[in-house]
């Protein structure tokens, strides 16, 4: 079976209000304040929990790896206990998974977000039975941009992993997708839209509606 595999952060769903709330909890906790603002700083909240705390902490003029250490169970905490209150997902896009579903194709999700934060938001969306597969950042030893969790989503969607596309939204993805030998499709909406076309993807995505016949393009 051919398989669609999403990343869901930037790609699926915007969920940077809610990361960066996360982050700025943090901080207030150690009495900076709101280091973090929203949209400014949503394109650093999708790259996760650590690169939000280095960046709010050199923004202060006092960082340390340590502190990041430190603080990033923390992080992970406050994320968890409001995981869905900003975040939604994109115009058009459980409909594009539908359709592609009914045109016969597995359809999964591959992220960098820990397995059990992904199933969480994906629950709390009201999505996660629309997806056939969910491989998170620990679900094995290697995460993005190794190819392997990316195999591993396909494999449990049903899916041969050489006959797979990657759905997605940044660098990571698109080097995923290559190391994988697969075709990657990035999006333009997310807060890295901009820098896409850069990374020289196999298709760039405008809107979800025309997602069902890029991937009927680019893998049957």
């Amino acid at each position: 079976m051919r398989t669609v595999i999403f990343d869901l952060d930037g790609t699926l769903a915007d969920t940077s209000g809610d990361l960066l709330a996360a982050a700025n909890a943090c901080f207030r906790q150690m009495g900076l304040g709101d280091m973090l603002t929203h949209p400014e700083d949503a394109a650093t909240a999708l790259r996760g929990g650590r690169m939000m705390l280095t960046a709010g902490l050199k923004r202060a003029g006092c960082f340390e790896d340590a502190v990041v250490d430190e603080y990033y169970p923390v992080l992970l905490e406050a994320y968890r206990n409001a995981i869905d209150h900003h975040s939604y997902l994109y115009p058009g896009a459980m409909e594009a998974v539908e359709a592609l579903r009914v045109a016969g194709y597995g359809v999964g999700i591959c992220t960098n977000k820990p397995e059990a934060l992904a199933e969480q938001l994906m629950q709390a969306l009201g999505v996660r039975d629309n997806f056939a597969s969910l491989v998170g950042a620990d679900t094995l030893p290697v995460r993005k941009p190794d190819p392997e969790p990316l195999f591993e989503a396909a494999r449990r969607a049903g899916g041969d992993p050489g006959k797979t596309i990657l759905i997605g939204d940044s660098d990571t993805d698109r080097n995923t997708s290559a190391a994988a030998g697969v075709p990657s499709v990035l999006v333009t909406f997310g807060p890295a839209g901009g820098d896409m076309a850069a990374l020289k993807p196999e298709a760039l995505l405008h809107r979800y509606e025309d997602l069902p016949g890029i991937v009927a393009r680019l893998i049957g």
